[in-house]
């Protein structure tokens, strides 16, 4: 496979930013067998953004000839407290996640699936902790502890202060050029990028994918002009397993995503910061090329869409309402996620781990 069409599939949505494409590029030309990696905090059930839009990405690194390494960060969990701190629930967890990835199609085996238990028995490691810790500043430390679900005005453990350093760190412990990663991981990604060479490394080459918006209508609407405030807005819906009202998980019956997706967000002519809008832009049509509406003859009769983009348009323009599209998109959600379903009641340890975290108290 030549390298623009190995740029192609790495830049592909939901890939939001490459830091940066001709460092991406060089990457590519000099080096034979390049890593990228994901870390995941076990933490409870899978939704559409830890779930599908992670695979997509996997998929498409792997097709681009990458080694994928999946890191199940059971030690950064407990850290943070996910799953109120029970290890051994977190490392159930770990394993659900895997489940789930599989069920999604990510080919198991051209997949690493890394486990820290015997990873933190290895002096080195804690060696690079230490050496990423001298570089950062306590300030810098805490402003980079959203990547684990934290604001910096609530209350914070010593323990918090390691969570950068370590997953800084693990991207040189595990020899990754690539980490692929949700775009709430940048600040992190940014440090290794910037430390890397210093500390006797290398300078890792980071691709962010879009996070899904979460279902529910933002606490300020219209959204604020000033940037800050914006995000922080969209911050507090955005998909999460600890707001279930926000998110669809990947095993959902048909009945709950018909439910969801019917009481999801969609203001009529609005296409920026819609939830509905957002899955079908990185879900309905990543799967597909074309989308019927369905639509009485009264309502204008069914609706033939090629692209997101006219989808997008028809819907700006009114052309669509908010309702068809919602029961189109569910359709296809249900049909997109009908394999995971099965897989799930099909495979007796991937049906007790979803029991678990479905009996589980999901702390954050």
């Amino acid at each position: 496979m030549d390298i623009e069409k190995r740029i192609e599939l790495i830049s592909r949505p939901p890939t939001e930013e490459v830091l940066t494409q001709q460092a991406l590029r060089g990457l590519l030309e000099t080096e034979s067998n390049p890593v990228a990696y994901n870390g995941f905090e076990p933490s409870g059930k899978v939704h559409l953004g830890t779930g599908v839009m992670c695979a997509y990405k996997m998929k498409d690194l792997i097709e681009a000839g990458i080694k994928f390494k999946v890191y199940l960060a059971t030690w950064h969990a407990w850290m943070n407290d996910k799953l109120g701190g029970d290890r051994e629930l977190i490392k159930k967890a770990a394993l659900h996640f895997k489940h789930s990835w599989i069920a999604l199609g990510v080919p198991e085996d051209k997949v690493e699936f890394v486990w820290p238990d015997k990873l933190y028995d290895d002096i080195e490691y804690w060696e690079t902790v230490v050496k990423v810790a001298k570089e950062m500043t306590v300030a810098r430390g805490i402003r980079t502890l959203e990547i684990s679900g934290r604001k910096e005005s609530e209350g914070m453990k010593i323990a918090s202060l390691l969570y950068t350093p370590m997953q800084v760190a693990d991207i040189f412990h595990f020899g990754v050029h690539i980490p692929q990663l949700g775009m709430d991981q940048r600040k992190a990604n940014v440090v290794a990028m910037e430390i890397g060479e210093k500390i006797g490394f290398w300078k890792p080459v980071p691709v962010h994918h879009h996070l899904l918006q979460g279902l529910i209508k933002p606490d300020v609407w219209p959204l604020p002009t000033d940037p800050a405030a914006k995000k922080e807005a969209l911050s507090a819906v955005k998909m999460s397993k600890s707001k279930p009202n926000t998110a669809i998980f990947i095993y959902d019956s048909p009945e709950e995503i018909k439910s969801k997706i019917s009481k999801a967000f969609c203001p009529e002519r609005e296409t920026e910061n819609n939830p509905v809008l957002d899955l079908a832009k990185h879900i309905i049509f990543r799967e597909t090329d074309s989308l019927t509406i369905k639509r009485p003859n009264r309502f204008g009769g069914n609706l033939e869409l090629q692209s997101f983009e006219e989808l997008k348009t028809s819907f700006a323009k009114g052309k669509l309402h908010p309702m068809d599209l919602k029961n189109t998109i569910g359709e296809s959600l249900i049909n997109i996620l009908e394999p995971v379903r099965t897989y799930f009641e099909k495979n007796k340890e991937a049906a007790e781990t979803k029991a678990a975290m479905e009996n589980a108290k999901i702390t954050r």
